[in-house]
């Protein structure tokens, strides 16, 4: 069971990247460390729900 969840930016808000996830075996939030093209800099990314 695999759902597709959104990577949010934590200083500028945007919802920069998408992807899947297998909610039985993680079922913590995910973090990232990405690219924001915004900010043009690396900025962690949170986990977010996305309208499937």
């Amino acid at each position: 069971m695999r759902i597709k969840i959104g990577l949010k930016c934590t200083e500028c808000g945007d919802i920069n990247y998408t992807t899947t996830k297998n909610n039985k075996t993680h079922t913590e939030k995910f973090e990232v460390k990405k690219y924001s093209p915004r900010l043009k800099k690396h900025t962690i990314h949170k986990e977010v729900k996305l309208k499937s």
